[in-house]
């Protein structure tokens, strides 16, 4: 298996809507940096593999649900980089096995399923324990894979193209990326986090956490979109599966149905409502996660 290619492009996306309302719209293509570790996966995974490795771990420990991206690019970077590793599951074990988890247990991963409740509780000391007791010691990555090295990844994006972008706009879930896009972009331009979760009142102030963190800085350019959630994380309706197909057929882009498809669609939204000026340029990030079609019967693949 191959190391993920950098850069990934950067695609114009050329539309009627686009033209009618005079902006300039661009993706950067994360979908094409790997098969399996792609978007904001690899950009996450890339320095804490490698600080895996510097601190003589044999063994990564990270956490997820059934469907999840981060849980299924964590198997596939293991396996591609020597590395054993284990994933905590959200939820008791399925009589089936969804497809993400098929597939990391093809990479070696071995799965362990607690209860929600457990799962709510999983950074606990006590709880951080008894799975050191289990699995022997093992570098740990949060749920989502969000932490400092992951900013350091993420930020790079915005060096691999450039900042004269006036907006730039990208799904959210634990807000990692969005914060490594502001960080990256150092107080210029609108960042726009599309996000895909339900009841994240206090997820502003996590992004907000994760930049002082990072760089001691404290930047007002962004904020999060909660418009666009089609009825919460994993979820979607009609309506939503059209635009996909649609957004398919206009640019030969396949989006993904949890995060940037909702993304897009916002962007849109904003868009026919003259939230941006004419001239405007704006980057959206494709942040990959092509794999959760696996989970979805009998629609686009």
């Amino acid at each position: 298996m191959q190391l993920p290619k950098e850069p990934s492009p950067l695609q114009k996306l050329e539309c009627e809507l686009y033209s009618r309302k005079q902006v300039q719209v661009f993706m950067k293509r994360d979908d094409l940096l790997h098969p399996h570790i792609q978007g904001n996966k690899w950009r996450k995974l890339k320095y804490n593999l490698q600080a895996a490795k510097e601190q003589g771990h044999k063994q990564l420990l990270t956490f997820g649900g059934y469907y999840s991206n981060h849980i299924y690019a964590t198997a596939a970077a293991a396996k591609l980089f020597g590395l054993e590793s284990v994933g905590v599951i959200r939820g008791h074990e399925p009589k089936e096995h969804s497809e993400t988890l098929k597939f990391t247990q093809s990479q070696g991963m071995i799965l362990k399923f607690v209860s929600r409740e457990q799962f709510a509780n999983k950074y606990e000391p006590q709880f951080l324990q008894e799975l050191r007791n289990e699995f022997g010691e093992s570098y740990f990555l949060p749920e989502g894979g969000t932490n400092q090295l992951a900013i350091k990844g993420v930020a790079e994006i915005i060096e691999e193209t450039s900042s004269d972008f006036d907006a730039i706009c990208c799904a959210c879930g634990t807000g990692g990326t969005l914060a490594g896009l502001v960080a990256g972009m150092k107080g210029k331009g609108q960042i726009i986090g599309f996000s895909s979760l339900k009841g994240e009142d206090q997820l502003t102030d996590s992004v907000h956490t994760l930049i002082k963190e990072y760089c001691g800085f404290i930047y007002s350019n962004f904020k999060i979109n909660h418009d666009y959630l089609f009825g919460g994380y994993a979820k979607w309706n009609e309506e939503l599966m059209v635009y996909i197909q649609q957004f398919k057929q206009t640019h030969g882009l396949l989006l993904d149905p949890v995060y940037t498809s909702k993304m897009m669609y916002g962007v849109e939204q904003l868009i026919q409502q003259d939230y941006f000026a004419p001239n405007t340029k704006i980057m959206c990030l494709h942040t990959g996660g092509l794999q959760g079609w696996a989970g979805v019967n009998g629609v686009i693949h």
